[in-house]
């Protein structure tokens, strides 16, 4: 098949094709002029032209993420303390940023993720303006670098522009903060506003705009209220919910509710909210969530690597809620990991096994995460997205697999060839069909390269040192 062009488009033969997370035998998938599926057959013999795939899942999508966070890995662990210590060393890297180092970074943290199977991100991003809060010389730089990284690396990027106004409830933005916020609840949607046009009008998906309102901490109530009314309606709306018991206690105080429970007064509790982390819900809280239908966003290397316990998810899922998976603070980025640390806090909390069978898990990363960011649900379908990732099944973790349990054993070691929107951009571990300059580049020289800019000024080994390391 071939485009209106006259580009060949390429169509894929897999021999195995988890779909709705059953296996399903010689598979192929043509790719239409659009990019997506024209046509899905089962029980298919390979042909010449076909590219053969050997074990195939559907794209995951990395529902919550913040790319800059990924400069703080490895160099934070030796402090002791918790989130809230973690979080003075984070603002000290956000005030390393501009416009060219968040390219960079960004560039390569999407790479990264691209590689590791992640096909699609929702970048929760409030690192808006320079380091004082005044704008940047060219209008949305911040935001219009994160598009631009993603584009030239090849992943599906929904930008969650965020609102972000105090420091805590009823306090001014600390000096530290003051890039992240607009000053006002109608500054940000002017903003939004503005960003949407300067983004464009994306047909394929590839990068989208979507909202997030930091949490209930960083937004007066009435202005979450004003945010939801300025929105449009099919807009996916994120927000930071109950991930530190001190959110809850100073919720209290103020409004006499939990987050939850303002957002449910608010009447924003919909299938539209993906509410991030939950790790610390009331029944109560956990009824209104599964009521709504509203995503949760499970972040479970996160939550382990910053201590912040380990969420109801089962009970969630059984009230209704839709479980979603993401890597937020990026010091993991392995969606494959992300699967089986949801099962793993389920087991570590129950003391039983098999909370979250595999094809639930698969779902969460895949068809829960697509849906979270308003990409659909990622259902391996004509007329849907030609997202896949092919998995090794002869590694040292995965031989003897049966497939379908795949999420509990591969990790991102284990990732083939990754196919975004019917093209594959990468393969073990290299991209390899990416549209700008991090073509034919490995993540790690990309992250390597964006980090000793990031960290310029700060002591390095000597070459005697490093060469004795290596």
């Amino acid at each position: 098949m071939t485009s209106e062009g006259g580009t060949p488009k390429p169509t894929y033969w897999c021999h195995t094709l988890l779909i709705s997370g059953e296996p399903a035998y010689g598979v192929r998938i043509e790719v239409g002029p659009d990019s997506r599926i024209a046509s899905l057959t089962i029980g298919r013999a390979a042909r010449l032209h076909d590219v053969l795939l050997g074990t195939v899942l559907p794209g995951m999508a990395n529902a919550h993420s913040h790319a800059f966070h990924r400069a703080l890995r490895g160099r934070t662990h030796a402090d002791g303390g918790d989130f809230w210590q973690w979080r003075e060393a984070m603002y000290l890297a956000a005030g390393r940023l501009d416009p060219g180092r968040y390219y960079a970074l960004a560039r390569a943290v999407f790479a990264e993720m691209l590689v590791s199977g992640w096909t699609a991100v929702g970048e929760f991003h409030y690192v808006h303006h320079r380091v004082d809060g005044s704008p940047y010389p060219r209008e949305h730089a911040m935001e219009l670098a994160l598009a631009a990284a993603a584009r030239d690396v090849g992943i599906r990027l929904v930008l969650l522009d965020t609102l972000y106004l105090t420091s805590a409830i009823g306090r001014p933005l600390a000096s530290e903060q003051r890039a992240f916020g607009d000053g006002s609840v109608t500054n940000w949607l002017e903003r939004w506003r503005s960003l949407q046009v300067a983004l464009g009008v994306d047909a394929e998906g590839r990068v989208s705009l979507g909202a997030a309102i930091h949490s209930v901490r960083a937004v007066p109530r009435t202005d979450i209220q004003k945010a939801f009314a300025g929105l449009p309606a099919h807009i996916p709306v994120h927000i930071h919910l109950s991930e530190q018991p001190q959110e809850n206690v100073d919720c209290l105080m103020e409004y006499g509710l939990t987050p939850t429970g303002v957002l449910a007064e608010l009447g924003a509790l919909s299938p539209r909210l993906s509410v991030v982390h939950a790790t610390h819900l009331t029944a109560e809280d956990i009824a209104l969530l599964g009521d709504a239908g509203a995503t949760v966003v499970m972040c479970p290397t996160t939550e382990a690597d910053l201590g912040d316990g380990i969420g109801p998810a089962r009970q969630l899922a059984d009230a209704g809620a839709r479980i979603a998976l993401g890597s937020d603070q990026n010091a993991v980025v392995d969606p494959l990991l992300e699967m089986r640390g949801l099962e793993a806090g389920e087991r570590l909390g129950s003391g039983q096994r098999g909370r979250f069978a595999p094809v639930a898990l698969l779902a969460a990363a895949s068809n829960a995460g697509y849906a979270s960011l308003g990409l659909g649900d990622n259902t391996l379908r004509v007329g849907g997205f030609c997202d896949l990732v092919e998995i090794s099944t002869n590694s040292a973790r995965t031989v003897g697999s049966a497939v379908a349990q795949l999420p509990l054993t591969a990790t991102a070691s284990d990732v083939l060839r990754v196919i975004v929107h019917g093209v594959v951009v990468a393969n073990t571990g290299r991209l390899i069909s990416a549209a700008g300059a991090a073509k034919d580049r490995l993540p790690e020289d990309l992250l390597r390269l964006a980090l000793d800019d990031l960290y310029s000024d700060l002591p390095r080994a000597s070459p005697e040192q490093e060469a004795a390391h290596d």
